[in-house]
């Protein structure tokens, strides 16, 4: 090696010893392997230094060139969030597991601890490869790395300010289509809503219902990418949080799985089952207010579970397609009007359907005119009761601060059976002198 070229890495290692942020700029358009050389001479918290500003996929091309003592010096002086995102991106487990056990024991329970995310978190839902350049990354560079790790089929990439903060997500197809020498701060970067890696499911849940995202970027405490959710991950969620969602409607525990013990199910269940205990004697209370309408007439008793019935379906379709609307976003509580009057119309239209073939059955069976418009009449009403019901129940749910699908099933319930009871019963005894 000639002395000009030894005398030139001895100035570019000195550069990267003081000022490693700005070197990282410079550095990350070399070849990887002479980038890799300046990093094995300069100390190693100026190294580490560097590579935590450089983007987890670009610190990981040049750490694959190092030797295992150079990258374990990089690592211990290098950021937990971030070394744990280069981990991830320099081999595979065995290389992995070599490099945290030359860590220091409190650097690598560091490290390990955002390997390891709790159950349900983002960090364990997300994928922790996801690609992470600097904003200042030329796109043909970008492209290449994208190349070596075969991660074409990553929707957006993530771009990283100089000091390692997220600024936002390029989709991959305009990286790809971009001039090899254009920077990617000069393409488009979107403002992409992120979470925090220990977030809960829940919460992704949350903000699902808020955004519609093709891919959700994962950062740690200081706003750093570790890694991203996919749309595979956001969809997964979505449908986890509407198989939840329907469990909660019935008063079931989100958290209650098919093989769970019958003693975690109880515990869950009961508390929800006390409560329509109570609700159902609240509907018990309306019929025994017609206590002597029916004891003189009985064939009111019999007719009541059909009112009861349509009119439990009637407000169970409308609860239905309300939580799908926010659910998915389709509606918000501002909406509310729209909809009640919109289940009120499709439950009034519905009951006079309903109504004209029992009607029908109900003259047969009994021959009493008096009785037929009356179960008519209140099949209407009932039905038409019902559908407000059951848009109403659950935006009302959440106009409190609660889960819109909290039990809400259990709550309709007592309000179709109360109203069902309380028209049917109702115009029985104000048109008794008919019956």
């Amino acid at each position: 090696m000639s002395t000009e070229v030894v005398l030139l890495d001895a100035l570019a290692i000195d550069y990267v010893t003081r000022h490693p942020g700005a070197a990282a700029q410079a550095v990350q358009d070399l070849d990887p392997e002479d980038a890799a050389r300046l990093v094995s001479g300069a100390p190693p918290r100026a190294a580490a230094e560097m590579l935590a500003r450089l983007g987890a996929d670009s610190a990981a091309r040049i750490m694959k060139r190092l030797s295992p003592e150079t990258m374990q010096r990089a690592l211990a002086g290098t950021d937990p969030g971030a070394a744990s995102a280069i981990l991830r991106r320099v081999g595979g487990e065995e290389v992995q597991r070599a490099l945290l056990d030359s860590l220091p024991a409190t650097r690598r329970r560091e490290v390990e601890t955002y390997l390891s995310y709790p159950e349900n978190s983002a960090g364990s839902l997300m994928d922790p490869a996801a690609p992470v350049f600097r904003e200042d990354a030329r796109a043909g560079d970008v492209a290449a790395a994208l190349r070596e790790s075969r991660r074409f089929g990553d929707a957006v990439v993530m771009v990283v300010t100089p000091d390692g903060a997220l600024r936002g997500t390029i989709t991959t197809v305009e990286v790809l289509l971009a001039g090899h020498d254009e920077r990617l701060a000069a393409l488009r970067i979107q403002a992409t809503p992120t979470i925090e890696a220990f977030a809960s499911r829940d919460e992704v849940a949350e903000l699902l219902e808020r955004q519609r995202l093709t891919a959700m970027p994962v950062v740690d405490v200081t706003g750093r990418p570790v890694g991203a959710l996919s749309q595979r991950a956001l969809a997964l969620v979505a449908e986890q949080d509407v198989a939840a969602d329907i469990q909660t409607m019935v008063g079931a525990s989100r958290d209650e799985r098919a093989l769970s013990s019958a003693a975690f199910a109880v515990r869950r269940r009961l508390p929800w089952l006390q409560i329509n205990l109570l609700t159902a004697f609240l509907a018990a209370a309306v019929v025994g207010l017609f206590e002597g309408t029916i004891s003189q007439f009985t064939a009111l008793a019999v007719l009541l579970p059909v009112v009861a019935g349509q009119s439990g379906n009637t407000g169970a379709q409308a609860l239905a397609v309300t939580m799908r609307g926010l659910t998915l976003h389709e509606i918000g509580l501002r909406h509310w009007r729209s909809v009640a009057m919109k289940e009120a119309g499709v439950g009034f239209v519905n009951g006079i359907a309903v109504a004209v073939p029992t009607m029908l059955g109900v003259y047969l069976w009994s021959g009493s005119p008096g009785l037929t418009g009356v179960i008519g009449l209140a099949m209407v009403l009932s039905m038409t009761m019902a559908g407000i019901a059951g848009a109403c129940v659950p935006m009302a749910l959440q106009a409190t601060g609660q889960d819109p699908a909290q039990s809400s099933s259990i709550v309709l319930t007592t309000v179709t059976d109360v109203s069902g009871f309380l028209s049917f019963l109702g115009l029985a005894a104000l048109f008794a002198n008919l019956l």
